[in-house]
């Protein structure tokens, strides 16, 4: 199999320190820490992720395997960009947000596999090796998201907001900043993201208790705003419904 070297390239108007590095000076744990940090960060906020990765590709700061050159396409850009700003919003909002993040656990985690399983094409590995990148990916997005998802919930307890957009603003700062050092320094993102899983595994156990939590308010919410279609139940926000069904005990 050709292999398709993802490296890094000098960024002169931000990081000047940088030195220039060519495919042939690429080193296996920057490709294998990049094809760890898009998973982790797909599993946090997938649109950020492809945005970062597209910018990268489309301003020569990476080369990206031939499988992901996709991410850098206006198009791909363009409606990445738009649910971007859509999630920004939503994600701002406690209890919307909370939805937000149950359904797309059907939309990250793969996702996540995907890109994983794409930007591990940049080593010489056989197809068996990128179905498994695709397999520990689509773990490390699944863990990142349910960290996520479960420690929003917490929050979502809480009734003032500031908590809130202080989580949303920092994840998306954890997303460009983690992949910008998964790219540059490796092996302090391994070492970071090892920290990251020990943790989660030890909140796993909560954070699943709050997910079962999330999916029947989920169920509760549709149920209600059908109640409330046919006349049976007064109409109310969706956001203070979806919290309702979350933390009280109402149906």
């Amino acid at each position: 199999m050709a292999r398709t070297a993802v490296f890094p390239r000098p960024i002169f108007y931000s990081f000047p320190i940088i030195p220039r590095q060519t495919a042939d000076d690429m080193e296996p744990i920057q490709t294998i820490a990049l094809t760890l940090g898009s998973a982790w960060a797909s599993g946090i906020n997938l649109y950020a992720t492809i945005l970062v990765l597209g910018y990268m590709g489309i301003t020569g700061d990476i080369t990206l395997p031939a499988q992901l050159q996709i991410l850098s396409n206006p198009l791909v850009l363009g409606a990445a960009g738009l649910m971007y700003v859509v999630e920004f919003f939503a994600d701002k909002i406690p209890g919307v947000d909370t939805g937000w993040d149950l359904l797309h656990t059907f939309i990250r985690v793969p996702a996540g596999a995907v890109i994983a399983a794409g930007m591990a094409q940049g080593l010489d590995i056989s197809q068996g090796a990128e179905f498994a990148a695709m397999l520990v990916g689509g773990g490390i997005a699944a863990t990142s998201h349910a960290t996520k998802t479960g420690s929003r919930m917490l929050i979502n307890s809480s009734p003032e907001p500031v908590t809130n957009w202080t989580a949303s603003i920092g994840e998306d700062v954890a997303v460009i900043g983690g992949l910008w050092v998964s790219l540059h320094y490796p092996w302090a993102f391994v070492a970071a993201l090892v920290l990251f899983l020990l943790l989660a595994l030890w909140l796993l156990p909560k954070i699943w208790r709050l997910l079962k939590q999330g999916f029947q308010a989920i169920g509760r919410f549709f149920r209600r705003r059908r109640l409330e279609q046919e006349g049976k139940l007064p109409s109310a926000r969706a956001g203070d419904d979806i919290l309702r069904a979350l933390y009280k005990d109402e149906d």
